[in-house]
């Protein structure tokens, strides 16, 4: 018998690759499927950056919305969101919780039409802080007003500009929703979602989530956790990247339109001057040239179905993202192919306008 023990103080929170737990040591650590350690200091993290009453941790951002919204939703519930949403959460709502006897209201883009859809027997309103892919910044302090005024439940899913430009709980949120895949991890190599708000939805929330299974592994917790260390640095560059990629693509004759929040002529750039420490990473542009050449011609910047990696990544939302919304909705929104959605990374911003220029020039 082995009677030597190790003494260790990690300094990075330890994987507890388990299923279960010795009983009986406590009721919260049961199955890892309700609780493990490292998932659960994921959560403090994003409670924490939040400045949120408390948290939830699910295996997707997707997993995050759907079990947010079971948990809070019954039939006979009203629930508000715009067109302008991420396609599956929009699907979700319109479509699913409709064959479930939940009314689902979509609003066209922009604050005011949001506020407008709001009626007195909304439950839910489930807006994007900024949305992709057309980037319209709602002013999450006048829809949380709104949503007082008649009792409703605000839900804010921030993944794009992420807790270090907007702080959505401190804005009114009653809950936000983030994909950890995406900005927050930053380095795609990981799926997972977070929650924050209130606790005594939170505690709804957690039950359904246990339920349902949605939790998430310890692995991708450690992989969340150990990427959302530099988010701070990660997001400081990329804010900066973006900003000076907006501005110099404006001039570039081989494209018709710049949408970039951080740019005067946008809609929403004053609410976002008020509500945000940076633009964040997403640059959205149309192209005059033909969009599978252009984006064949790209030496360094890749073309794949996500966002918010260290690495300049770019999409054609009618054909990945948004490929299942039909021609009207997607006329609604102003895309069409020639639609580009630029995930900004941390590189040297030049490299990233030369290969657009280059690619646009071939």
């Amino acid at each position: 018998m082995n009677n030597n023990k190790i003494y260790a103080s990690p300094l990075t929170f330890p994987i507890y690759q388990t299923s279960s737990y010795a009983a009986p040591e406590g009721e919260k650590y049961r199955y890892s499927r309700e609780y493990n350690p490292t998932v659960e200091n994921l959560g403090l993290e994003i409670r924490d950056l939040e400045e949120a009453e408390d948290y939830n941790v699910f295996s997707s951002g997707m997993g995050a919305i759907t079990t947010t919204l079971l948990a809070l939703s019954k039939p006979g519930d009203r629930i508000l969101t715009h067109l302008d949403t991420f396609a599956r959460s929009y699907h979700f709502i319109r479509d699913f919780l409709g064959k479930w006897g939940i009314q689902a209201d979509i609003s066209n883009p922009g604050t005011e039409n949001i506020i407008r859809g709001i009626r007195k027997d909304t439950r839910i309103v489930f807006v994007e802080s900024m949305t992709n892919p057309i980037l319209r910044v709602n002013d999450i302090r006048a829809i949380s007003e709104k949503c007082r005024e008649v009792g409703a439940i605000l839900i804010v899913d921030s993944t794009v500009p992420t807790p270090y430009n907007l702080k959505s709980v401190k804005l009114g949120a009653d809950i936000v929703v983030h994909s950890g895949s995406k900005f927050i991890s930053g380095h795609n190599n990981v799926i997972s979602g977070l929650i924050a708000g209130r606790k005594d939805l939170i505690e709804k929330i957690d039950a359904m989530r246990r339920t349902m299974g949605t939790s998430l592994d310890p692995n991708s917790a450690f992989l969340t956790e150990n990427g959302m260390k530099t988010l701070g640095i990660r997001m400081e560059k990329i804010n900066s990247n973006a900003m000076k990629i907006a501005r110099i693509l404006e001039d570039n004759p081989g494209i018709s339109k710049i949408i970039y929040p951080g740019l005067p002529d946008h809609p929403d750039h004053e609410v976002a001057g008020e509500c945000m420490k940076g633009y964040s990473g997403i640059v959205c542009f149309k192209i005059k040239t033909d969009p599978e050449k252009f984006t064949a011609n790209l030496k360094k910047i890749v073309p794949a179905n996500t966002m918010g990696g260290t690495e300049t990544i770019i999409s054609i939302p009618v054909t990945m993202s948004h490929r299942s919304l039909n021609a009207d909705e997607l006329g609604t929104l102003g895309v069409d192919s020639s639609y580009m959605r630029l995930s900004v990374g941390i590189e040297d911003p030049e490299e990233i306008i030369r290969d657009i220029t280059n690619a646009l020039n071939q």
